[in-house]
C-alpha cells in the first residue's frame, strides 16, 4: 500500500473534517497530512511547546494531562479513535498548557496549523466544525470542575470508571473495560492519591460494584456505581 492509499484511507477516516471541504480543499489537505505512530507513553507533545499540528487520534488511545511538581499528575482528558486534540492552543496562538502522551500504542494525524487556518479562511462550515468541538470541551470541562471540587472520592472514582466504559466501551464478555488502566492513572483521573484509589477500587469490590484482574475491571453493577457518582 503506498503512501497516497494510506492518506486516502485516512481522509475517509476524518470524513467528518472532509466533508464541508471541497475537493480541492480535500486534495490539499490530503497533501499536507502527516501520520506518526507513538508507541505506549512516548510524549506526542509537551508544556510549554509551540504547537504545530492539529491532530487526529486514527487508532489508539491518548491521555491528556498537567503534570505538577509533587510528581502528581491530572488527567484532564481521554482521546478516544478520531477525536480530534492540540487545536485550543493552536487557535489561540498559545504555547501548550498540557501534556499529551500515548496510552497504549497509537497512531496520530498530524495536519500543519496553517492547512487548516488556509481552509478555515476559504470555508466557514469548517470554521464551525471547530468552534462546535471548542464549545463541547469548555462544557465538558465546566462539568469536569464541578465534580472534582464537589463530589466525594467514592463518587469521582465510580464516575472515572463509568467515563471510561462510554468512551471506549467494553470487551467482548460483556462487562471489561476496554482500556486497561494503571491504579495512578485512575487516581490522577479521579484526582486522589493512588493509595486510595487501591483503597476505593478493594471497597468497590468488596461491594460486588466491579471485579478486578491486574489492570482488567469489570463493570458488575453499572447501576449502583451511577448513583453513587450522582450523589456525589
Amino acid at each position: 500500500m503506498n503512501g497516497n492509499t494510506i492518506k486516502e484511507d485516512v481522509t475517509k477516516s476524518i470524513s467528518a473534517l472532509c466533508k464541508p471541504l471541497t475537493e480541492e480543499q480535500r486534495l490539499f489537505l490530503l497533501d499536507n497530512i502527516e501520520i506518526r505512530v507513538f508507541h505506549k507513553n512516548e510524549p506526542i507533545y509537551k508544556e510549554n511547546d509551540s504547537p504545530k499540528y492539529i491532530m487526529c487520534l486514527l487508532k489508539g488511545k491518548v491521555k491528556i494531562f498537567i503534570e505538577y511538581r509533587c510528581s502528581h499528575n491530572q488527567i484532564v482528558r481521554m482521546i478516544g479513535d478520531m477525536e480530534f486534540f492540540g487545536y485550543r492552543a493552536a487557535f489561540s496562538g498559545e504555547r501548550y498548557i498540557t501534556n499529551a502522551s500515548a496510552f497504549e500504542d497509537s497512531t496520530v494525524c498530524l495536519i500543519p496549523i496553517d492547512v487548516i487556518k488556509k481552509l478555515i479562511s476559504e470555508n466557514t462550515e469548517l470554521a464551525f466544525y471547530f468552534i462546535k468541538k471548542l464549545a463541547l470541551m469548555l462544557g465538558a470541562a465546566d462539568i469536569q470542575t464541578i465534580s472534582l471540587t464537589q463530589k466525594h472520592v467514592r463518587a469521582r472514582l465510580a464516575e472515572s470508571l463509568l467515563f471510561l466504559k462510554d468512551k471506549y466501551g467494553i470487551e467482548e464478555d460483556g462487562f471489561t473495560l476496554n482500556i486497561n488502566p494503571s491504579r495512578e492513572d485512575l487516581a490522577n483521573m479521579a484526582n486522589m492519591t493512588t493509595s486510595n484509589a487501591i483503597r476505593t477500587l478493594s471497597a468497590f469490590a468488596s461491594e460486588c460494584l466491579i471485579a478486578t484482574d491486574g489492570r482488567k475491571i469489570k463493570i458488575i453493577d453499572e447501576t449502583r456505581l451511577q448513583d453513587i457518582s450522582e450523589k456525589g
